[in-house]
């Protein structure tokens, strides 16, 4: 699929998934805010949430709500991710960063990071 607004709000329309209907919803308030749209995209993958480039997920506060409200979906995420690299455990994926010892994400810390 080309990157095109068109086809990002026929994505929106057409997806059940509600975690990538709120993507697809940052996508589109940012879209005038860059002139090479794949660095909404990548400024994100690059330097992460804590860098305030998604100003609603900064603090942690923030984080949390967000992956409590989009748990299923990120773990299914997160199942294909690790199923597709042929990891099996979240520390695999996140090395030091993961706290070893919430395997679950039941704590702040994992779900900010999976946030």
């Amino acid at each position: 699929m080309k990157l095109t607004l068109t086809n990002i709000k026929e994505l929106k329309r057409n997806i059940d998934n509600l975690l990538t209907k709120r993507v697809c919803n940052y996508v589109i308030d940012r879209w005038s805010d860059y002139d090479d749209k794949k660095h909404i995209f990548t400024d994100v993958l690059d330097h992460g949430c804590q860098s305030g480039i998604v100003g609603e997920l900064i603090y942690y506060t923030d984080t949390v709500r967000f992956y409590k409200q989009y748990r299923q979906e990120i773990n299914e995420l997160l199942y294909d991710l690790m199923n597709g690299t042929g990891l099996y455990a979240p520390s695999e994926l996140f090395g030091s960063r993961w706290d070893k010892e919430d395997p679950l994400a039941q704590d702040t810390y994992n779900q900010n990071l999976l946030a």
